[in-house]
């Protein structure tokens, strides 16, 4: 018994109060007489290797024992013997599957589980030898409940080769829960999930992989549900399957149709990892970005040119609006954002930083169901900072209060992002040929948003206008 508690200790996430179960079974089959001509084992889930791991065994007691070494620490295979992780995952009865042990010899395995406060932690297994003679017994014995007569019916109502050619794996079995018929994609999913018996003939409990007994599932389609299929969606082992069940009340027979829904759940764990991936760039390249605002606010400090001063600050700016972009992706799930969270977050970067400086009141009138590609929301950020930037530095006197407004609209796909101000204006001619500021705006507008932009100013304010199409994966109207 010690040794079991060392193992399971080692290799499983067992609690104290299962372990102790573990060695109450232990005992009571170490005192038994049962199995006295088999082989009997206990298993339990080794968390590392996704396997199983015998941590007691009991030679038979009339006969020689299949082993000739010492197993016990040992993992179970799943291609080797499949009931055993079975049983672990469905609480489910295995009863007579075929097994090879790890001296690589034939046996017939019945398998139990051993449950604790509702969980099933480990496994009681009961093994024979099952040599070519006994396994055809084995398969006759299992085929005597199921009629020839109704196989041949069967096979005449079912076109055999009409469920062969489903992508499905197709399994109909009869009243009494024997497999009838199946398909070879069937035959293969078994395989894979290393079954070694020929399943035709097997009982649906040993065949079940959604935690269904058949008696329940009579119970389900003859009072609960009538005639109508059930669905399901199950996790067996490492795969994902979608199960359908149909009772045909005239025939008495039950078909399964199971689906592979393993490939599909791999990739969307792949893509799920890759946007946690993609968020935490997003949200490293954020923090890299304010590092480098941090050593240009230093620069801007020590140096006495006012013209170099005005240069970093802006510069600051420019890279405070990327920073802001990248601070929201990394909160993203989805690759599209809500544009008013873009300007929002643009927006509260200019108050921060001309806190005090300047009596502005800023405002904003966007439509919160617009979204923008994340691509796009770069590129706008960038492009309202400048404005926002240049309004700052020449639309106000200092001191002097005044009004900054960002409008957004969506009109048959086409964003308008509209920028006001209620300054004393400009010379939109001249500017367009010395300013920094507007040249950038202007590039991004056109190349990057494939969009177009209008200025109008007068002694009454400034009204930039900017629009282009909407791109997202998920259009909003």
């Amino acid at each position: 018994m010690k040794r079991l508690e060392q193992l399971c200790h080692q290799y499983t996430n067992l609690s104290e109060s299962d372990i102790k179960e573990l060695q109450r079974t232990a005992r009571y089959l170490s005192s038994t007489t049962l199995y006295q001509s088999a082989d009997v084992f206990i298993d339990v889930y080794k968390e590392m290797s996704q396997q199983a791991l015998v941590v007691y065994h009991k030679p038979p007691a009339k006969t020689t024992s299949l082993y000739s070494g010492d197993v016990v620490g040992m993992e179970a295979l799943l291609k080797n013997e499949p009931g055993v992780l079975r049983t672990m995952q469905t609480s489910l009865n295995s009863i007579g599957l075929l097994a090879v042990t790890q001296e690589n010899r034939l046996i017939k395995q019945n398998i139990y589980p051993i449950r604790n406060e509702h969980r099933t932690i480990g496994v009681t297994i009961v093994e024979i030898a099952a040599d070519e003679e006994i396994q055809a017994d084995l398969q006759k014995e299992e085929l005597n409940n199921c009629q020839l007569a109704k196989v041949a019916k069967s096979t005449s109502q079912v076109d055999a080769l009409f469920i062969d050619q489903l992508a499905e794996a197709v399994l109909i079995f009869d009243a009494a829960g024997h497999l009838l018929i199946t398909n070879h994609n069937a035959q293969e999913l078994y395989r894979k999930l290393g079954y070694r018996d020929n399943i035709i003939g097997m009982s649906y409990d040993n065949l079940s992989i959604d935690y269904t007994t058949f008696e329940y599932v009579l119970y389900q389609m003859k009072y609960k549900m009538s005639n109508q299929p059930i669905e399901s969606k199950t996790t067996y082992l490492n795969y994902y399957f979608k199960v359908r069940k149909v009772w045909l009340a005239s025939e008495e027979q039950l078909i399964m149709i199971i689906q592979d829904n393993t490939e599909f759940k791999e990739k969307e764990a792949e893509i799920i990892s890759k946007s946690v991936a993609i968020r935490e760039i997003h949200h490293r390249v954020k923090n890299n970005l304010q590092s480098v605002v941090s050593l240009l606010r230093i620069q801007e400090r020590r140096t006495q040119s006012p013209e170099a001063k005005k240069v970093l600050h802006e510069s600051v700016n420019r890279i405070m609006a990327i920073a802001a972009t990248h601070e929201l992706l990394s909160k993203q799930v989805k690759d599209d954002v809500a544009l008013r969270q873009t300007l929002e977050a643009v927006m509260y970067n200019f108050r921060h930083l001309f806190q005090g400086a300047q009596p502005i009141e800023m405002m904003m009138d966007v439509d919160p169901a617009i979204m923008v590609s994340s691509e796009q929301m770069v590129t706008i950020s960038l492009v309202v900072n400048e404005l926002l930037q240049n309004i700052f530095d020449h639309a106000f006197e200092p001191q002097t209060s005044g009004v900054v407004k960002l409008s957004g609209t969506l009109d048959n796909k086409m964003i308008t992002i509209t920028v006001t101000d209620n300054g004393k204006g400009y010379d939109v001619h001249q500017s367009n040929e010395t300013s920094l500021g507007l040249m950038i705006v202007k590039s991004y507008v056109k190349d990057k948003l494939k969009g177009k932009i209008t200025i109008e100013s007068n002694k009454q304010g400034t009204k930039t206008c900017f629009y282009f199409e909407q791109n997202t994966s998920d259009v909003v109207h």
